[in-house]
């Protein structure tokens, strides 16, 4: 299928790994020009040398932006004027025990899974309504509805992108301009591959155990029984980024394998 992606931009932030690396791939395959972004400059050219091997030919450039920092922010705004399509992927997560989760991190993690968003969808999203077209698609999570205890700052971050995602598609009602929010469940990237062989070693387990008794464990609830890869998230985001989805708007998509345990 022809996603009529060729000649539009892109800005993936967060995209040197990960999902947000599978969706920069994702757009090249389609022929969209990307620029993908991460915070050092090895991080950021590794992934374009990557990325010009999976597609030869690709139009990907790259940005150092650390979204903790909001100078740096807007040195990514100043530099890249304007995109047809954002995607806002950047995120932090990690141990988050509540009673020991300080002011400071409460912060970090909202300049970076928040309010970087914010930053971006206020400059871009204006350009966009007023040439009448344009994709903004913020990366949310399971977990901003299935809120887990041990990380609940996350999910509280995660759901802040639900209300962000929706308040801005009706923002913006009556123009081709569409904003939609991505729930992805259990991903397997990087993090996460490098977190199971541990846990292999540990129990002495295989990976494909470790990451099965994960499921079980902590996501019981989903459907298809294991881990998503990253293509796999990064499949839906393509598609809403597409000319071809003009009807979805404010809306908010899983692709969780059915974690969340209802049908709507």
């Amino acid at each position: 299928m022809d996603l009529q992606l060729k000649g539009k931009t892109a800005l993936v932030t967060g995209s040197t790994g990960g999902i947000g690396y599978g969706i920069a791939l994702g757009l090249l395959r389609e022929g969209t020009t990307v620029y993908v972004n991460g915070r050092s400059r090895e991080s950021v050219n590794t992934a374009i040398t990557k990325l010009k091997q999976e597609v030869p030919g690709a139009l990907v450039e790259g940005f150092v932006a650390d979204f903790a920092k909001v100078e740096e922010v807007n040195q990514l705004i100043s530099a890249l004027r304007e995109v047809d399509i954002l995607i806002n992927n950047v995120g932090v997560y990690g141990d988050q025990p509540f009673e020991t989760t300080g002011d400071e991190v409460w912060l970090h993690d909202f300049e970076v899974n928040v309010l970087s968003g914010v930053r971006l969808s206020r400059h871009y999203a204006p350009l966009m309504k007023a040439k009448n077209w344009g994709r903004i698609i913020f990366i949310s999570s399971e977990s901003a509805i299935n809120i887990p205890e041990d990380m609940i700052l996350y999910g509280v971050t995660k759901t802040a992108y639900l209300a962000l995602s929706r308040g801005l598609a009706k923002h913006l009602k009556g123009t081709n301009v569409t904003v939609n929010a991505i729930l992805p469940g259990p991903t397997l990237a990087e993090g996460t591959a490098k977190m199971f062989e541990q846990i292999a070693r540990d129990k002495g387990i295989s990976v494909e155990q470790a990451q099965i008794e994960f499921i079980k464990e902590k996501r019981p609830s989903s459907i298809i029984q294991r881990w998503a890869d990253t293509q796999e998230v990064a499949n839906m985001v393509v598609y809403i980024a597409s000319p071809l989805s003009s009807a979805t708007s404010g809306a908010a998509l899983r692709v969780d394998g059915g974690v969340v345990d209802s049908a709507f």
